[in-house]
């Protein structure tokens, strides 16, 4: 799997604070989403369970703290089902193999994915101190992440899975130097190789995720979950105008393929979430991408490369199918 250092070698250059907001301002993306293991995966949840990883580089001496904002499953944010009966467990992973294991890379909660050193973990329900407020963890020193030579860094993995109910918990992450303040760390970063997260109610509000496309890639599969029909998914680059991908129904999965073009390569694309009018409410989306491989592609908090926009005085190039 050495081919994701490539990309994790550019983290090194992010100093916008955003990046530790999971989501962050770049992709406009309300809330993450998790739901009880026990909802109907129409509902917009396919496993139930989510993986984000947060990347400290060697150079930063601080403390490190993990910052869960309404972290508990019911009252003002969190969409319930009935009566609010469900319960969230966060843990956090650092040491060997934390990131670099095959299974913590999977789309799939499956095998030994929870891998690495167990460092903290916590089982959350309806709570009203957490609800809307803030959930801290830490601190950590950088090194009980694993380390990561090729890029000079520490990895952390956080997993949020629902272990009972039905409903769907709506939260956000922050990574922090600070217990009490979500203050950013310089050169930090996070990123998942699967994202659940809810969309706006609002049609005029497009979220985005902006997976990396390394140098050995040049074919990747995007994969969307219960997007509903609600609008439309288009794929842009410096390069590429638009590229429009189908969309998945109820409950369903849909996916399609297409090949990367020149000058995609060691930069983000943008995939675009636009909805229609009258929006479908309360929406929660599933996606993935993998190249020609098989391998997860990162979606990072902050784009590497920075937020690609098409650069119209380039020449138009043909995308085959």
């Amino acid at each position: 799997m050495k081919k994701w250092f490539f990309f994790l070698y550019f983290l090194s250059t992010t100093v916008d604070a955003w990046p530790q907001a999971v989501p962050s301002k770049d992709e406009n993306i309300p809330f993450l989403v998790t739901f009880g293991n026990k909802a109907k995966i129409e509902w917009g949840d396919d496993d139930f369970s989510q993986v984000f990883f947060f990347l400290i580089p060697e150079t930063y001496a601080g403390m490190v703290f993990i910052r869960i904002f309404d972290a508990d499953t019911g009252g003002k944010n969190d969409e319930v089902n009935g009566q609010f009966d469900t319960k969230m467990r966060y843990s956090l992973y650092g040491g060997k193999y934390a990131y670099s294991h095959n299974d913590a890379k999977n789309v799939d909660p499956v095998g030994n994915y929870k891998s690495g050193n167990l460092l903290v973990t916590k089982i959350v329900g309806q709570d009203p101190k957490l609800d809307d407020n803030w959930l801290t963890f830490g601190p950590f020193n950088p090194t009980e992440g694993e380390y990561v030579a090729e890029s000079k860094s520490h990895a952390f993995k956080l997993i949020c899975e629902g272990i009972t109910g039905d409903d769907g918990n709506m939260y956000r992450y922050f990574m922090s130097t600070s217990a009490n303040e979500n203050i950013a760390i310089e050169g930090g970063n996070a990123f998942a190789f699967e994202y659940s997260f809810r969309l706006y109610d609002d049609p005029k509000q497009v979220s985005h995720i902006y997976p990396f496309v390394d140098e050995k890639t040049f074919k990747i599969q995007q994969s969307n979950f219960d997007w509903d029909d609600d609008g439309k998914i288009r794929v842009s680059s410096e390069v590429r105008h638009e590229q429009f991908c189908p969309i998945s129904g109820d409950g369903v999965w849909a996916q399609s393929e297409f090949l990367i073009m020149e000058g995609e390569k060691g930069k983000s694309l943008n995939f675009e979430f636009i909805k229609k009018k009258p929006a479908v409410l309360n929406n929660n989306v599933v996606i993935y991408i993998r190249n020609q491989y098989g391998e997860s592609m990162p979606f990072f908090s902050s784009p590497i490369g920075g937020v690609p926009k098409y650069k119209y005085t380039i020449s138009s190039q043909k995308v085959k199918k």
